[in-house]
């Protein structure tokens, strides 16, 4: 148990040095804006159905 703690905290000593020292790259990316046109949910492409349709068992005494 004691070999466990002090792996752990070595690794999180490297981890956090390395975090601490490691350069800051390029420039702040821009902010995203959505789209300003809705999206048409009525316009969707249809989707191809693999397998048998869904039959709910509504009754599972009768089959």
């Amino acid at each position: 148990m004691f070999l466990l703690a002090m792996v752990t905290l070595c690794c999180a000593v490297v981890a956090g040095t390395i975090a601490l020292f490691e350069p800051v790259s390029g420039q702040m990316p821009d902010q995203r804006v959505a789209a300003s046109e809705p999206i048409d949910m009525a316009a969707q492409p249809p989707v191809r159905v693999v397998g048998a349709p869904f039959a709910p068992n509504i009754n599972p005494r009768e089959r």
